[in-house]
């Protein structure tokens, strides 16, 4: 075996080192720089695309209580109403059992107390609703609105949904 001198050993070693690289301090403020831009610019893209699916999921429970309170009115053969209020950006089903010989509604909880009335909006940004209304229906399948009109609007971050009833419970949503 032959012995290599030390200061050829200490060379290779020295080698070594200097060509195993990092970053610099000013590639990593680069690329730090370039993630915080390409955020900033997602941010308001991706609340634009919450805004439009909150109103979306508005708009979904409206109609569904729509619909469900006029199939439950034909089915029980009683009359029920669906409460929309403005003011505390809810909606509320209720029903009169005795129909027609009174006309005072109870408020229908399914899943208990805490489901009554039901917010329009499950965020902290409300979804608003244009005027308050109350659409009644009518075991026949009749469905009238006694308080406001049959056109309602939703509107969140600057959009607008109308939803509007026909008088036999036909429901149109446009933007």
């Amino acid at each position: 075996m032959m012995c290599s001198p030390v200061w050829l050993h200490r060379s290779s070693i020295n080698t070594r080192r200097s060509s195993v690289q990092g970053f610099t301090l000013l590639e990593a403020m680069f690329t730090v720089l370039v993630l915080i831009f390409v955020t900033a610019m997602a941010v308001p893209l991706v609340n634009n695309v919450m805004g439009a699916y909150r109103l979306q999921s508005a708009v979904s429970s409206v109609t569904g209580a729509i619909q469900s309170a006029r199939y439950q009115a034909i089915s029980s053969g009683y009359a029920y109403q669906l409460v929309l209020s403005k003011a505390n950006g809810t909606f509320q089903v209720q029903n009169d059992p005795s129909w027609p010989s009174a006309t005072t509604f109870a408020n229908v909880c399914t899943g208990g107390a805490t489901s009554c009335p039901v917010p329009l909006s499950g965020s902290s940004v409300p979804v608003v609703l244009g005027a308050d209304t109350t659409l009644q229906f009518r075991p026949s399948g009749m469905v009238s609105a006694t308080t406001g009109s049959t056109t309602l609007t939703l509107t969140h971050g600057g959009k607008t949904e109308t939803i509007t009833v026909s008088s036999y419970g036909n429901v149109k949503v446009t933007p």
